[in-house]
């Protein structure tokens, strides 16, 4: 609460204060503050994480080219994800959370992925996902994409409304800095239509960060002068917290307005966003340019940021990340930085400078060709080691370090129509080339000319000369004296020298080593290079990391960096709401619902329903005097146990097997085998991805030598069916064998518990025997039902009961549900939901999608036998992999609290009793938890290490986030029947 960091002076309204929080812990911060600018204020310097290797990261930059400090706003329906906290104008009663991370931003389980970086270099995804090169588009690239992604989302109906318009000007001015408001005020006072737009929340770009002077005035003064003026113009209009965010066909710019973000709720009937579809004569980027970063070991700890955003944080918000400071650089800007904050009271322990004849501008210590080989700290940088031009090693303490390796042109509208920017010598930096946008012109420091006096100069020229080819008389206007200092820089990329890693993409993790492979692999290409390395392909575009990641590459080829070229962007410029793209076509009508063949009967007992997929199923059935959702859960599990339950099982994934060499194809679909499998017999299966991860489970029913009848989860049915396709057409295409997807035509239930096959009798034609000599467990058979209705019947069973699943073509569904719930009434039949079906499968010990998760393996289920040696299918070989297959690693178990009393959670780590609770010591973690009515407390199935030999250990269970603690006690993961003697009866 004491805002430690925070400094005299700045552009913010200390009388205004605004309580916030993030992650939990309430902070204060003032108007006009961001939520960086109020973190560091408070002394936080990590706010998040990064993608692949959940390394710590803090705060880069101070605008919307941040990469790392990526957070969640608010909470709830409004859960925003992914937001840049450098550009998130801080309101009262802000809730911001860090992402990315679990249990905790401090303490991240998955930073385990930094210790096996050694196998995740550039490119192991190609390695992995690329053989054989046809399974890419149909299996590769769906399951990666459903890897991907940062921040979380509520999956509640946004409360917000979204809007769209349509706006038309001569003259579109894109960016309000110096040469901005100079173009548009050029513009304005010519008469023309004009539109001013703007991604902050405070027009003047860097005049507002800069202790330079204007005329008369101070810089951030002199532009709000001007912006009041431009908002008396009629003809003028100024739209602040609006980001063009690409350039279309025939003088079209899609632009995002962020109408209410800056406020908790919008006002009523006001829009959260609005896309605006710009249609402008000719257009004037402005854009400014971006700092960019010099790579060195170890250079991406919170703390180290770019020497513009420190010179930004202590002039406009008064703020530093510390209070003592060391400036690494390698031109002339970075010295203006230092005396910039050695005049708001920062003590600069040094300036390292890699050119050898620098200068100082000030009182500081200067290190002249000097560079900064590494850092210390964890969480936070707490020193800098800098290689003197003697040789000497020299350690520095200082709680921040500012880089400045120069300035990139912000080109990116130029490119999205193809225009490719041209590299200048003078400045070490691409500019827009010549075949931008039709209609489109570049000014300021977009164009490469970072003075202050010449981009004035050049917004006003550029608006004039656009306005001539309209026929429009405008004049350039007379700039008042401002600094117009030449530009001075000796292009320097990476320090060669340190132990650590020298970060280039701080948001994907791509380093100067990443580079270096992709060189080596002959990724040498700019396209190649960034698709191979995932270099710039975050959300920040490689705004700040592109050009380094070039530059290392033309090193190693040798060539100059004109002539290794770039890669182009295109739009969006900054990531886009889904919702302000929809606008207002949203609501039910959007997505149809699929409902089970019961599900109007399951209505009418007053079934609640959970969205499983697309599909609405039955979560359980609550009865007259049930006021607790685990009364009717526990009422379902234990009358099926006892008696008989009914269960609709349509939603799960049917696949018609059917050809001379349909045997033959399961056969290498699945890791055991399927060949020999007798007609009328059913065979569970494992599904094995070509990696050897498990993909699925499920089972396989023989109905004639030709053709069988394939079950998979709900959640897989479409991804298992289009394996499979897949594989059909591809890798085997001369195979006789046919599929069809036929999970909508049948009706399919679960009836289970000691009575299932009394019940069955009653509906299943006499013809048919289902004695257990008759028909046995794992048979199926194609029947009649009901005095003459096909079907099909299965006796498997999910429970662990005797139990049996029974098909009728899906028109027949909704009688069939009825037939079977009357003609079990003597039985006290239940019906019983998906709770009820989650907790009889772990009470029995089957695997589902919590097991199988995408990362375990046929060795962490148990089923490693299963993987049968004797034959080829998809993933056998490389499910015996190093990794995979240590005699250690990760197994089923089951854990039953030692105190009955206590709850199992699911999400929680398991710890040898008496370890620190930390990832070092990370012995496993619980996949799925539930309260057995059958056993009187609480049980669940996990993964641990080394898990077969420790039945009977007693170990914690752990969750440092919700402070969960609890001893277990390590049991057989088959808590009922576990010798199978129900489901055989």
């Amino acid at each position: 609460m004491t805002q430690s960091n925070r400094l005299t002076a700045g552009r913010i309204d200390r009388a205004q204060v605004l309580n916030f929080t993030f992650d939990g812990k309430r902070y204060q911060g003032h108007g006009g503050d961001t939520l960086a600018s109020a973190l560091l204020a408070n002394g936080v310097r990590l706010m998040g994480r990064s993608f692949k290797y959940h390394r710590p990261r803090g705060v880069l930059s101070a605008g919307s080219e941040e990469p790392n400090a990526l957070v969640e706003l608010r909470g709830g329906a409004r859960q925003e994800p992914n937001t840049r906290a450098t550009t998130a104008e801080l309101f009262d009663g802000l809730e911001a959370k860090s992402q990315n991370r679990w249990p905790s931003l401090a303490f991240d389980a998955m930073a385990i992925n930094d210790r096996f970086s050694a196998f995740l270099t550039a490119g192991f995804y190609y390695k992995t996902f690329m053989w054989p090169a046809a399974f890419w588009e149909k299996l590769y690239e769906p399951m990666i994409r459903r890897a991907a992604g940062l921040g979380s989302i509520s999956f509640e109906p946004d409360p917000d409304c979204y809007d769209k318009g349509f706006l038309h000007c001569d003259l579109l001015v894109i960016g309000a800095g110096p040469a901005g408001l100079s173009a548009a005020l050029t513009a304005g006072r010519a008469g023309a239509r004009v539109i001013l737009a703007d991604e902050d929340f405070l027009l003047g770009g860097r005049l507002n960060t800069e202790t330079i002077s204007v005329g008369e005035q101070s810089g951030g003064d002199w532009a709000g002068t001007i912006v009041a003026e431009l908002a008396q113009m009629p003809n003028v209009r100024v739209m602040m917290r609006t980001t063009v965010i690409g350039a279309f066909d025939h003088g079209i710019y899609g632009a995002v307005e962020r109408v209410s973000d800056h406020l908790a709720v919008p006002p009523e009937g006001k829009p959260r966003q609005i896309l605006w579809r710009i249609t402008s004569r000719r257009a004037l980027l402005c854009a400014g340019a971006i700092e960019r970063p010099i790579a060195f070991s170890d250079n991406d700890r919170p703390g180290i940021m770019l020497a513009g955003a420190l010179r930004a944080y202590v002039n406009r918000w008064a703020v530093t990340p510390a209070r003592d400071v060391v400036i690494f650089g390698n031109n002339d800007d970075a010295h203006r930085s230092a005396a910039d904050l050695l005049a708001r009271g920062v003590h600069v322990a040094a300036v390292v400078d890699i050119r050898a004849q620098a200068k100082p501008i000030a009182d500081y210590e200067l290190l002249a060709g000097a560079q900064v080989v590494g850092t210390q700290g964890r969480l936070g940088i707490r020193g800098v080691e800098v290689r003197l031009a003697s040789g000497e090693i020299r350690r520095i303490n200082c709680g921040a370090l500012g880089v400045s390796g120069g300035w990139n042109p912000n080109v990116h509208l130029t490119c999205h129509k193809r225009g490719r920017p041209e590299w200048r010598e003078d400045i070490a930096a691409f500019v827009p080339g010549p075949d931008g946008p039709a209609g489109l012109s570049v000014a300021g420091a977009a164009t490469g000319l970072f003075s202050t006096a010449s981009a004035l100069s050049s917004g006003s020229k550029a608006a004039a000369a656009a306005l001539r080819d309209l026929g429009i008389r405008a004049r350039a206007l007379p700039q008042p004296a401002t600094e117009d200092a030449p530009v001075s820089i000796t292009p320097f990329w990476h320090v060669a020298e340190g132990k650590g890693r020298a970060w280039l993409d701080q948001q994907n993790d791509v380093t100067v080593k990443d580079v270096k492979l992709a060189h080596q692999e002959n990724f040498r290409s700019v396209e190649h290079l960034k698709r191979y390395t995932t270099l710039g392909m975050a959300t920040d575009q490689g705004k700040t990391s592109n050009l380094g990641g070039l530059a290392v590459m033309a090193e190693l080829t040798g060539q100059t960096i004109a002539k290794t070229g770039t890669t182009i962007f295109r739009p969006p410029y900054t990531p886009v709401a889904l919702g302000v793209l929809a606008g207002r076509s949203r609501g039910k009508d959007f997505r149809p619902v699929r409902k089970t063949p019961s599900h109007k009967w399951a209505q009418e007992q007053g079934a609640v329903f959970v969205e499983v997929g697309m599909w609405l199923r039955a979560q359980w059935f609550p009865r007259p005097g049930e006021t607790h959702w685990r009364e009717s859960v526990d009422r379902e599990v234990l009358a099926t146990r006892r008696s008989v339950g009914i269960c609709d099982v349509t939603t799960l994934g049917k696949i018609d097997v059917q050809g001379g060499d349909a045997a033959a194809f399961l056969n290498r679909i699945y890791a055991n085998g399927f060949a020999k499998l007798a007609v009328g017999k059913v065979r569970y299966g494992l599904m094995l991805r070509e990696d050897g991860i498990a993909m699925d489970d499920g089972t396989a029913a023989r109905l004639a030598e030709d053709h069988f009848v394939v079950t998979t989860t709900t959640a897989n049915a479409v991804n298992v069916y289009r394996h499979m396709e897949f594989a059909r057409q591809c890798l085997w295409p001369d195979m006789d064998v046919q599929l069809i997807s036929t999970t909508e035509s049948w009706a399919q239930f679960s009836v289970a518990g000691p009575n299932s096959r009394r019940l069955l009798q009653k509906v299943v034609d006499p013809a048919f025997d289902l004695s257990n000599e008759a028909f046995p467990f794992m048979a199926c058979g194609e029947i009649t039902v009901c005095g003459g209705l096909r079907a099909r019947l299965f006796r498997i069973s999910f429970s662990g009961e005797l139990a049996y699943e029974i098909a009728v073509p899906t028109r027949y569904g909704d009688a069939m549900i009825r037939r079977l719930m009357a003609a079990g009434e003597e039985f006290d039949v239940v019906a019983y939901g998906t709770e009820a079906l989650g907790v009889m499968r772990i009470e029995k010990g089957h695997a589902a999608g919590n097991e199988l998760n995408g990362t375990t393996t046929a060795r962490n289920l148990g089923m490693a036998q299963m993987v049968s040696k004797t034959k080829d299918s998809i993933g056998s070989v490389l499910s015996e992999r190093e990794g995979l297959s240590e005699p250690d690693t990760l197994t089923l178990v089951g854990l039953r609290p030692v105190d009955a009393t206590q709850r199992v959670l699911a999400g929680a780590h398991l710890m040898t009793k008496g370890t620190v609770a930390n990832a070092a010591n990370d012995q496993g973690y619980i996949t799925s938890a539930a309260y057995s009515p059958n056993l009187g407390h609480s049980i669940g199935l996990a993964f641990l290490r080394n898990g077969a030999a420790r039945k009977g250990e007693v170990i914690e269970a752990v969750s440092p986030l919700t402070g969960l603690n609890v001893d277990v006690e390590v049991v057989s993961a088959h808590f009922i029947d576990p010798e199978g003697e129900r489901l055989r009866a």
